[in-house]
């Protein structure tokens, strides 16, 4: 068994071999991170250099998604260079937080 006659790049369930003791492994570059890469992995899948994912600046947060009360805000980045050949995977691409939103009309009674 073993990487030496498939590699895949990303996450690929299809793509494992028979390791040690007849337990499976893995020769899917996300192997990596979640520690069951087959024992040959390094020497048979990272032949090319291994690229890690870059990411962009974050954009601004979006508003409030209510004008009154609580509420939550959003804001983005996009992936300038995806990973490549095992490279470091991309960081979280989307972030979330609470607001409060405090229009003008909020106060004034009906």
């Amino acid at each position: 068994g073993g990487c030496w006659h498939q590699c895949c790049p990303g996450r690929n369930n299809a793509c494992w071999a028979t390791g040690a003791r007849q337990a499976r492994c893995y020769c899917d570059s996300y192997c990596e991170r979640m520690g069951d890469c087959c024992e040959d992995y390094h020497a048979a899948c990272r032949r090319a250099a291994a690229v890690g994912c870059a990411v962009g600046p974050w954009g601004p947060w979006s508003g409030c998604s209510s004008l009154c009360g609580a509420g939550s805000e959003a804001r983005s980045r996009q992936v300038t260079v995806p990973p490549r050949h095992g490279g470091e995977p991309c960081p979280d691409l989307k972030q979330r937080r609470g607001c409060l939103g405090e229009h003008p009309t909020c106060g004034r009674a009906k």
